[in-house]
């Protein structure tokens, strides 16, 4: 016996755990798949457009921008208006997300779409989010090429579209969303979790927008 298995043959013996690890190995794939829950607050236990007006609410209590729109034919009128406001340039990126592709480009004959990742030359970048957090107003941004996380940090102006049944109460919920609809082994490589513009207080207490990322968020909420 080496002195390692020496060592740690002395740990298991103090801690009353058998000399084989096949009961430990069993507990810990039983409750990965089991994936149990933690407690979740009353807040997030509101009837679904309890929950939408509650992430609304909360988007906009944390420096969020916000619209609703009843299809997603109305997005892209919602985008170019967003830009004309603020005086930016018609233009845009986005990824190769379907749902985005709904969103009635076609009618706004001077926006210019660019697709692809962004290489922090875009002012403004379109993204759909794979759900939000009522109780936080949180968008949940899932990596990949329909929504590339570039677009999420590089853009100053970052406009994200969330379907409104895509809204739940809690952060939980949410993590129980994802893995239903990828799987075991699909799960995308980042999930970011945004809320509100970029800020950051380190220098003197002073809030700076856009410090590491977007300076500015604007929701856009499908009906």
């Amino acid at each position: 016996m080496s002195a390692r298995d020496s060592i740690l043959g002395k740990i298991r013996a103090s801690m009353g755990s058998p000399a084989s690890n096949d009961d430990r190995r069993q507990a810990v794939l039983d409750r990965l798949a089991d994936t149990p829950t933690g407690i979740i607050p009353g807040r997030a236990k509101l009837p679904k457009a309890e929950q939408v007006e509650l992430f609304c609410e909360m988007a906009e209590q944390f420096g969020a921008t916000l619209a609703r729109v009843s299809t997603y034919g109305e997005v892209a009128g919602e985008v170019s208006a967003y830009l004309r406001a603020r005086n930016l340039p018609a233009a845009i990126r986005m990824g190769a997300d379907e749902r985005l592709k709904k969103a009635g480009w076609e009618t706004e004959k001077n926006l210019e779409l660019r697709h692809g990742l962004s290489d922090g030359g875009d002012l403004a970048g379109v993204s759909h989010a794979t759900a939000g957090i009522a109780e936080t107003g949180t968008v949940a941004m899932m990596s990949g090429q329909d929504n590339p996380t570039t677009i999420n940090f590089l853009p100053e102006h970052h406009i994200v579209v969330i379907k409104a049944a895509d809204i739940k109460g809690d952060m939980e919920s949410v993590w129980a969303m994802v893995r239903k609809k990828q799987g075991k082994g699909e799960m995308p490589r980042a999930l970011n979790l945004i809320t509100g513009p970029s800020r950051s207080g380190d220098i003197e207490q002073t809030i700076l927008l856009g410090a590491h990322g977007p300076r500015a968020l604007h929701v856009i909420v499908v009906e």
